[in-house]
């Protein structure tokens, strides 16, 4: 495990990282403010940053499940708030159909399971990018040693 305030050190790749990575943000099936949402639960760590070689950033993305309810009223907000703008492409269905999701019985088949799983993958994409930034701006050693 790293020390995590090594991630506050490195605010300037992240950002340039942030804008890179809008583009397969915008290519998934997640909004800016899900992708937002993403990120305040993932956590980055360096895995074996002893030997800068071998080490590599992994995205921590065991508290994911924590924010899918709230990724899943997102989606169903249009723009500015208002209703509709569900990009799962979702009929609605009603208050029977809510109560049936809300029990887990609900038609919607695990679509939470297939947004987290994506969410993680997207997260680890991210985490690789940034690891590739650091090492191409000669930041990769020093910021392991920190860790």
């Amino acid at each position: 495990m790293s020390d995590p305030n090594w991630t506050d050190r490195i605010a300037g790749e992240r950002m340039a990282v942030d804008q890179r990575f809008n583009e397969q943000v915008k290519a998934s099936s997640f909004s800016s403010q899900q992708w937002g949402l993403v990120m305040t639960a993932v956590e980055f760590e360096i895995e074996n940053p002893g030997d800068p070689d071998a080490a590599r950033i992994v995205a921590d993305t065991s508290k994911l499940s924590s924010v899918m309810p709230e990724m899943e009223r997102v989606a169903n907000q249009g723009p500015m708030g208002g209703p509709g703008g569900d990009k799962s492409g979702g009929s609605g269905g009603g208050l029977l159909s809510g109560v049936k999701d809300a029990l887990g019985i609900g038609g919607s088949g695990g679509g939470n399971k297939q947004q987290e799983e994506e969410a993680a993958r997207l997260a680890q994409a991210y985490a690789e990018q940034l690891q590739e930034k650091l090492e191409s701006n000669g930041r990769w050693k020093s910021v392991c040693e920190q860790a």
